[in-house]
């Protein structure tokens, strides 16, 4: 069975690839880093089922599927950060619906549904019509997860649990009140994708979680320090000031 990964986090492609290599039925023919690259890869590769990611730059993972035509339309399975709850409200759609990090067991029981499949064109055709179908369906950001690593592991976090995002160099850290955790995107992805006005840039290298601030102290008319639930402190550059304002309007 020839799969396709498709997910604009190479560290995602990576960990979806490592886990589908140990399985001797699937070759792993391509990977993609946005939709449009996506569509590329299916009418070249012509893969038996692609795992595809929902939230791209580009492209969506819907608007791949919406794009997708001819009479081999591969088998499509969705590998998503969004909580089991937000999973739900699409579940009529595709052959399965992966939370990432996903496990080996769990990854094993959707190649064997997508195996289910192969060479029955009408069934994959009628489950794409209906994640076509799900993509007007309203989920609500704050069912959003944060992925974070320490060492092998990786960890699923709510947006509520972080204090802030903090960038070192090539590094970004995810505070949370007990830990702080890597992130698997670039501080300028994770400010675009939050989309949340509690999280506010305070400097180039920090986002913080307005409802954890505790102290915020004036250095200067145009600096501020702020202090954190869990005591950090954060220096507000004065390009971020005026976000001091949105936050003393919480």
């Amino acid at each position: 069975m020839k799969a396709l990964i498709v997910d604009d986090e190479p560290i995602a492609r990576r960990v979806l690839r490592e886990g589908l290599e140990s399985f001797p039925e699937v070759q792993v023919v391509g990977e993609a880093g946005d939709g449009k690259d996506a569509l590329q890869k299916i009418a070249k590769l012509r893969p038996d089922v692609v795992f595809l990611d929902l939230q791209m730059p580009v492209m969506s993972g819907f608007e791949v599927v919406r794009n997708l035509d001819g009479p081999d339309v591969p088998v499509i399975v969705i590998v998503t950060a969004f909580d089991q709850h937000a999973i739900e409200a699409f579940e009529a759609g595709a052959v399965d619906y992966l939370l990432k990090p996903v496990g080996e067991a769990r990854l094993r029981k959707a190649v064997e549904r997508a195996q289910h499949l192969l060479g029955k064109p009408g069934e994959i055709a009628a489950h794409v019509d209906k994640i076509a179908a799900a993509a007007g369906v309203s989920t609500p950001l704050r069912s959003r997860k944060i992925v974070g690593r320490t060492g092998e592991e990786y960890f699923l976090l709510d947006a509520d649990e972080v204090l802030a995002f903090q960038a070192e160099r090539e590094l970004v850290w995810i505070i949370t009140s007990k830990q702080r955790l890597l992130a698997t995107q670039t501080l300028r992805t994770i400010a675009e994708r939050l989309g949340e006005p509690e999280f506010q840039r305070v400097h180039r290298n920090a986002i913080v979680n307005v409802n954890h601030v505790r102290k915020m102290s004036a250095l200067s008319s145009q600096r501020w320090l702020i202090t954190l639930s869990n005591s950090l402190q954060l220096t507000v550059s004065k390009r971020q000031a005026h976000c001091i304002r949105k936050i003393l309007q919480w």
